[in-house]
């Protein structure tokens, strides 16, 4: 199996685009919802790397079926970079969503609970003038893993460009605690609820896959190369085919001469 391999600039390409990004819009720091699994535990430390601890805010939400020791582990990690922290429990404000809406199945409430948090951190970033970081990686974003408009709606991703298994070797090197690095990736959104067990897929077959089909390979070749089946491949490319729009802005009918999101230019692609 042929996996991504992590580039030795990754980390300083990271940070310095984080400290150009503060620098050229303004803001003041960076707002992170820290969850005590991987992902975000690296993206906190390259922040912290980045601009200072001070410059940065990391929020827990966690909600009743949320596993205790994941806050226990976020908590530790924050005081250990010496970030400032809040610990909101969105716990009735989920119940509010439900009791407002009505009867909402499990995948509905995991959405809901995603775009609670995403609510909080924008209101933190928008009473502190800091820009929210989002913790997605490139593995979930290709294959539209995420909530819209809830844990996929940031202001920039800072490891959107490197595959999970990326994300562990950047793990080690940021020196990120154990406990964190070999927790089954999960979102916690109900009990026993894993990344991989809801994708049907490891992250190493998935991340070989992805990487096969960026690099143009045909389906044969990125099953060979992914010690995988055909079939598999194809599920895969159509997944991402199908949530495509999660990575889009959102379609807007054309009438005038430029129009947002296909072909207004905004003068600032650079920030």
């Amino acid at each position: 199996m042929i996996l991504p391999r992590l580039r030795e600039d990754t980390e300083g390409t990271i940070e310095k685009f984080l400290s150009e990004k503060l620098r050229k819009t303004g803001a003041k720091g960076f707002v992170i919802g820290v969850s005590g699994g991987i992902d975000s535990a690296v993206v906190l430390r390259l922040c912290v790397k980045a601009v200072g601890a001070k410059k940065v805010l990391a929020v827990m939400m966690p909600e009743k079926e949320s596993p205790p020791e994941d806050l226990a582990d976020a908590i530790e990690l924050c005081e250990h970079d010496g970030v400032r922290h809040r610990t909101v429990d969105i716990t009735e404000a989920v119940a509010s969503f439900k009791k407002a809406v009505g009867p909402v199945d499990r995948t509905a409430l995991a959405n809901i609970k995603a775009r609670c948090r995403m609510i909080v951190l924008y209101q933190f970033a928008n009473s502190e003038k800091m820009l929210v970081a989002g913790t997605s990686n490139k593995s979930e974003m290709l294959m539209g893993y995420f909530t819209k408009f809830g844990d996929g709606a940031a202001d920039l991703e800072p490891i959107g460009d490197i595959y999970k298994t990326e994300v562990r070797e950047l793990g080690n090197q940021l020196a990120i605690p154990a406990k964190i690095l070999k927790k089954a990736p999960s979102a916690g959104l109900w009990k026993g609820q894993t990344d991989e067990g809801e994708m049907g897929i490891t992250y190493d077959r998935l991340d070989a896959i992805l990487l096969g089909l960026e690099l143009g390979l045909k389906e044969k070749e990125v099953a060979e190369r992914a010690d995988t089946t055909v079939k598999e491949v194809e599920r895969i490319s159509n997944i991402i085919r199908m949530t495509s729009h999660k990575r889009k802005y959102q379609p807007v009918a054309k009438i005038g001469f430029r129009t947002p999101g296909l072909d207004w230019r905004e003068g600032d692609e650079d920030l």
